[in-house]
């Protein structure tokens, strides 16, 4: 039997891909099933001892795509984020191994029931060619609709397994109902396998999907019921506001699709995108496109393509602080990472709560989604939106202790300039810090000492190659991390150089 080379990570694409951090329980379809919406799969090996295993592609462009994708988007197997990466290995040779007829047993039935779901059959129908009752269609029933759920938000789930075209929302026997249309019948087919009986949040609005009879929708009016996101000059309705030109633009974007949807009003959604039920089928478009955050052009403010434009509150309540240890200004920073902070008051009368008001709706849920259920000193916060539509300053005189702050115009926003770098670089709290703006006279040692006086246990430290001025550095945990950037933005190095901290979607 071969023996594996530990961590070595080739950058030549093979289509043996090397598969780290798998469950100990996982099994060879649940392996296979990752690298299907890509292309045929042709073996595959577990090496449980040291939870991995290895992924043999049929040709070497869908092992490329297969990396390419979950580069940007982590693929979970039974819950656990596994690592991805090209293998030294050119073919797996497994023929002598006793588990080879269960493999190929598992790979036979796979490969059969994807082709089946996505054969191609000229005489069947004739629209797009698929098996019938599978066209680009989906017709959605929301269960236990204990939450609101919009058109913005439906787009924003069903845009993460392809390009949607036109969606219809309405109420039919005392039931949430949605029709929605994809560019491609394979992205229906993704999005019902891996959607279908999923809660957008825990316990409640459940969906259940099935494809519709029809093969096109004829949407009449662009507004919050409707949205054909093929034509801006439709009328929207009566009574219905119309579309703001921003939305339009940002719609009318070609492979834009949003970060991972992660709920609206603070309530954390249970759904993992990347795993079905039973055998998971991946969260994958057909024009495997790339993750980006675009911006407005008139603001520089984050635009989720969908949601901007959309009326929305933009003051969030934040609970379950530590009085002793939080401040307006460590919310300021750390909110700041994902939106410009305009106000911060702490609740006088109960300290462990608090009021962030953003600098728009958009940039609330993005804070929402990231920071909802993290730990800080010592507590999980929580963040939802508030009942305030803006915070209100003291009068003057007023009994406050310096609990309210206004930072509206304060130089460290981070997103005040249009196209600035960070929009592309906004990563939820992690244990490894992205750090830049360092000075050359500031050594490894100097900012590793910088960090550990904040308490944190530094674990790992890189320099980027090709720019010294950044660096990646690994602490003990996200907590730590957490305080460590609250304690260290904007932290005078000497030489005119302020640091920069932000989270990093990378490890070292």
């Amino acid at each position: 039997k071969k023996k594996f080379k530990g961590d070595t990570s080739p950058c030549s694409p093979s289509r043996v891909l090397r598969l780290r951090q798998i469950p100990s329980d996982v099994t060879e379809a649940e392996v296979i099933s990752l690298g299907l919406p890509f292309g045929k799969v042709t073996n595959v090996l577990i090496v449980k001892r040291k939870s991995q295993a290895f992924l043999e592609m049929a040709s070497e462009e869908a092992a490329i795509s297969m990396v390419n994708y979950y580069t940007s988007t982590t693929p979970y197997l039974r819950s656990q984020p596994v690592h991805i990466q090209y293998s030294i290995h050119r073919e797996l040779k497994t023929d002598n191994l006793p588990n080879q007829a269960r493999v190929q047993a598992a790979l036979e039935a796979l490969n059969a029931k994807q082709s089946e779901s996505l054969a191609v059959t000229s005489s069947s129908a004739p629209e797009g060619g698929l098996l019938p009752g599978q066209g680009s269609v989906l017709r959605i029933i929301v269960e236990n609709l204990f939450y609101p759920v919009t058109l913005e938000v439906l787009y924003q789930i069903f845009s993460e397994f392809g390009s949607v075209l036109k969606i219809i929302t309405f109420t039919k026997y005392n039931q949430f109902q949605v029709l929605l249309q994809y560019a491609d019948p394979r992205n229906a087919y993704y999005a019902k396998m891996a959607l279908d009986g999923k809660s957008i949040y825990a316990a409640c609005c459940t969906l259940r999907i099935d494809f519709s009879k029809l093969t096109n929708l004829n949407v009449k009016y662009n507004n919050d019921k409707s949205r054909d996101f093929t034509r801006f000059d439709l009328p929207s309705g009566e009574g219905q506001p119309p579309l703001e030109p921003c939305v339009a633009t940002v719609f009318g974007t070609q492979n834009v699709v949003f970060p991972s949807y992660a709920g609206v009003t603070g309530f954390a959604p249970v759904m993992s995108f990347a795993q079905g039920a039973g055998l998971p089928v991946p969260a994958v478009p057909g024009p495997l496109v790339s993750l980006t955050v675009t911006t407005s052009s008139t603001s520089g403010q984050i635009t989720v393509p969908g949601v901007t434009g959309v009326p929305g509150n933009s003051v969030l309540l934040v609970s379950n602080l530590n009085p002793e240890a939080i401040t307006p200004h460590g919310l300021f920073i750390l909110f700041g990472v994902y939106g410009d902070v305009h106000r911060v008051k702490i609740m006088f009368k109960k300290k462990e709560s608090a009021l962030v008001q953003m600098a728009d709706a958009t940039q609330a849920q993005l804070a929402i989604s990231h920071l909802n259920g993290q730990r800080l000193y010592g507590r999980v916060l929580r963040a939802t939106l508030s009942k305030y539509q803006t915070v209100q300053l003291p009068r003057e005189g007023q009994e406050n202790e310096g609990l309210t702050k206004d930072y509206s115009n304060s130089p460290l926003h981070r997103f005040k300039n249009s196209g600035s770098k960070n929009l592309q670089n906004v990563f939820p709290p992690s244990a490894t810090l992205h750090l830049s703006n360092i000075p050359p006279s500031v050594s490894v040692d100097d900012l590793k000492n910088l960090f550990a006086s904040t308490g944190s246990v530094v674990k790992a430290f890189r320099f980027f190659q090709k720019d010294c001025k950044m660096a990646l550095i690994q602490l003990g945990s996200v907590e730590e991390a957490v305080h460590a950037l609250i304690e260290l933005h904007n932290h005078d190095l000497g030489e005119n150089h302020h640091l920069r901290v932000s989270f990093s979607k990378s490890t070292i």
